[in-house]
């Protein structure tokens, strides 16, 4: 029972790390241009030798940006109560931590998920009409992963729950 929990830590630790990241760097879509190849990013737009700040406070960027900042800090949260639950930490009684994790990744896998949701779409709507070679970059990709494995963990904690539920010690000492 414990490899759910474990391999449900496992994959929220690895998309946390992989959201932190992917939010904050700079490759999430790369373009040619006559002056060599760009790539921008949800805070910063890159030219070859020099990289600048987003100035305009464009919509779907603004959007993307909050989203994936809940989806961190809901991966992150989950991730703390996870680990409360797996070394069993006795505070909040009544409080199912493994249930709370779970749904915690889920969120966070849905706001992964209209995030790149709004990104895909606004990007392939304009950038595909205006550029002729431009095509989506690894911070992106990592954010679509990071959908995977938040998905993943959240199903792991569920699945470690109800067979805890299910096949778990009885009596007065347990859970």
């Amino acid at each position: 029972m414990y490899s759910f929990m474990g391999g449900g830590l496992f994959c929220a630790g690895v998309s946390n790390i992989l959201l932190v990241v992917s939010t904050a760097t700079d490759y999430w879509m790369q373009y040619r241009q006559a002056s060599g190849y760009m790539h921008q990013g949800l805070w910063r737009y890159c030219t070859p030798g020099k990289c600048m700040t987003h100035t305009d406070s464009i919509a779907y960027w603004d959007a993307t940006r909050a989203f994936m900042i809940l989806a961190v800090l809901a991966c992150f949260f989950g991730l703390i109560i996870g680990v409360m639950a797996f070394i069993n930490y006795s505070s909040f009684g009544g409080f199912d931590k493994t249930f709370a994790a779970g749904i915690l990744y889920f969120i966070s896998c849905f706001f992964v998920l209209l995030a790149m949701a709004v990104y895909t779409g606004v990007t392939v709507n304009y950038y595909g009409k205006r550029y002729g070679s431009w095509r989506f970059s690894w911070s992106y990709i990592m954010g679509w992963v990071s959908v995977v494995l938040t998905f993943f963990s959240g199903t792991a904690s569920i699945f470690y729950m109800c067979a805890y539920r299910m096949h778990g010690p009885r009596g007065p000492m347990s859970r």
